[in-house]
């Protein structure tokens, strides 16, 4: 079974693709991991993919127009949120978004926002905040949000836009600067879905309902993810 996921979910979703395979002998799951955007692009050129992952409903709504997953597989499954981190011995003093606007901080780190849902919602909350102009000419654009996390680990920017559940799982490396207020971007889901093109339906199937389930959705929880919000697909 090949997995095609969010990177962002990398740690998550590798555990419960272990439990996965360990009560189905001879099955294995192989990973495909990179921003939402890069993987739809593959599946929309033909990857042999079985199942889609994507941190944002807008990759997912793409490939449903194109018919390109199965029908009424597509489940939201999971929920994270959107944080700015900076250097955990940075002395630069940023508490809120109009700070990144500030003269002593140079360089801000997002997704690139074509492909990296991270940087999509960063651009919309930025907007949102009136902040965008001031902010874009600092903007380190990232392949994708583990990339983006490394930077501010590194020291090689003042700030960046990640995950919640990304951060924490560099809490040595870097310290939560501020949140993002929550109606500045649109929330911060995961949906999964068939791919179209799998030779694996059933296999495929079973695996998103996996991650809807007690099991599933219990590995998620420990890695700091969110249940899905109520009545949202």
């Amino acid at each position: 079974l090949t997995v095609s996921a969010a990177i962002s979910m990398k740690d998550a979703v590798t555990e419960v693709a272990r439990g996965f395979a360990a009560s189905r002998p001879g099955v294995a799951v192989l990973h495909n991991w990179g921003s939402s955007g890069e993987l739809q692009k593959q599946i929309e050129a033909g990857a042999p993919v079985d199942v889609f992952i994507s941190a944002a409903q807008l990759q997912m709504d793409e490939l449903e127009k194109r018919r390109l997953v199965v029908p009424g597989t597509r489940r939201v499954f999971a929920r994270s949120l959107l944080t700015v981190v900076k250097p955990a011995d940075s002395r630069v003093d940023i508490a809120k978004a109009a700070d990144l606007a500030d003269a002593r901080v140079s360089r801000v780190v997002v997704g690139n926002p074509r492909t990296v849902p991270a940087g999509q919602y960063a651009e919309e909350s930025l907007r949102a905040l009136g902040l965008w102009d001031r902010v874009q000419p600092k903007l380190v654009f990232a392949e994708n949000v583990r990339q983006a996390l490394e930077y501010v680990a590194r020291g090689e920017v003042d700030a960046g836009f990640v995950y919640t559940t990304d951060a924490a799982l560099r809490g040595a490396a870097v310290r939560e600067a501020f949140r993002p207020a929550e109606d500045t971007y649109r929330p911060v889901v995961y949906p999964a879905a068939v791919v179209a093109g799998t030779r694996q339906p059933a296999l495929a199937q079973a695996f998103v309902e996996l991650l809807l389930g007690r099991e599933g959705q219990a590995v998620l929880g420990r890695f700091g993810f969110q249940p899905p919000p109520a009545g949202v697909r």
